[in-house]
């Protein structure tokens, strides 16, 4: 059985092995272990229950196949970003230019260096290795971050935000950093990258241009990619979108993906799931798929069948085992493939 559950200390070697495979580009997942065991603290601390601490709380989720112990993905939730430290952007927006002599009317695309997104609470480190993705994986760990939202709304902010990998050839390379960015940082992409996710944003600050960089002055190359996605991120994309995430017109710095945005109060999961008390446990269930968790901060999330009644529902074993739930104890639950066509 596939299950979700919060990231432990154990878990070093194989995450290190995700950051690894994950590669240039997922910035919240570098290939070090002095900071992945600072996530993974970060994340436990998070985790333990402390209300003072929840507004900086960072939580890391791993997906692992309970056959084999082995960790098949990663995903996260930053409770808030940009209030301790900036969190930079590019605002896309357009400027008109009129001359009534010449009857020309002109509307230029321009890029500001921004730091709007202060306060937002964030979704990140989404990666399902090569092996997993399949079964809808991927969808199960993105989504379950939205199950563990609604059931501790107090903990996250009123607006939601997701960063998506720009475009980056095989070499892991960006087009956009490549005519833009080196230009003012005098690095390559990779390392500008690095030092972005060890927590470094100072050079941003100290280097970026200021004034506004209008589009059309950018290479075709460059200009092309901005607000498109890695064709890996493509899925996510869309699955987010489904969930009612929607395009803010802001894009990284870096390699000029979009930042996707959303209400929390109005995420499709958050909105549709349930939240009843378990009222019986039995060997075998037949029923559509639903994504189902437990309710309290130990949270642990897999798919299964169960059965809705008025007050109460009806799960198997292997959920109850794989949620560590008792009779009387409560889930959140929502279908795991949508009743209506997409």
């Amino acid at each position: 059985m596939m299950v979700i559950r919060p990231i432990k200390p154990e878990d070093l070697d194989q995450l290190r092995q995700l950051a690894v495979e994950a590669g240039v580009g997922m910035t919240s997942l570098p290939a070090n272990d002095q900071i992945l065991q600072e996530k993974i603290a970060s994340s436990l601390d998070a985790f333990s229950g402390d209300e003072k601490s929840a507004e900086n709380a960072s939580y890391l989720f791993i997906l692992e196949d309970t056959s084999t112990q082995q960790i098949a993905g990663t995903s996260g939730i930053i409770a808030a970003v940009g209030s301790h430290k900036p969190f930079y952007s590019y605002k896309l927006s357009t400027l008109a230019h009129t001359s009534e002599a010449l009857k020309i009317h002109k509307e230029v695309k321009v890029l500001h260096l921004v730091n709007d997104y202060q306060g937002v609470s964030e979704i990140c480190t989404l990666l399902v290795t090569s092996k997993y993705r399949k079964g809808g994986n991927g969808k199960l760990l993105s989504r379950s971050r939205f199950l563990f939202m609604a059931e501790f709304p107090e903990r996250f902010a009123r607006t939601v935000i997701a960063e998506m990998r720009g475009v980056q050839n095989e070499e892991g390379r960006s087009p956009f950093w490549r005519n833009l960015g080196r230009h003012f940082f005098d690095m390559d992409f990779s390392k500008a990258d690095y030092l972005t996710a060890t927590g470094n944003k100072q050079f941003i600050s100290d280097l970026m241009p200021r004034h506004p960089i209008y589009v059309p002055l950018l290479p075709p190359e460059a200009q092309e990619v901005i607000g498109a996605v890695h064709g890996a991120t493509k899925p996510a994309l869309k699955l987010l979108e489904q969930e009612g995430f929607e395009f803010g017109g802001y894009v990284d710095i870096f390699d000029a993906g979009p930042t996707i945005e959303a209400p929390r109060s109005q995420i499709r999961t958050i909105q549709e799931s349930v939240k009843k008390r378990v009222g019986k446990i039995v060997p075998k269930i037949t029923s559509e798929t639903f994504m189902i968790s437990n309710t309290h901060l130990n949270f642990y999330v897999c798919l299964g069948p169960l059965v809705e009644r008025k007050d109460s529902v009806k799960i198997t074993k292997e959920v109850a085992s794989a949620l560590q739930l008792q009779v009387g104890d409560y889930i959140r639950f929502i279908p795991f493939f949508n009743r209506q066509k997409e």
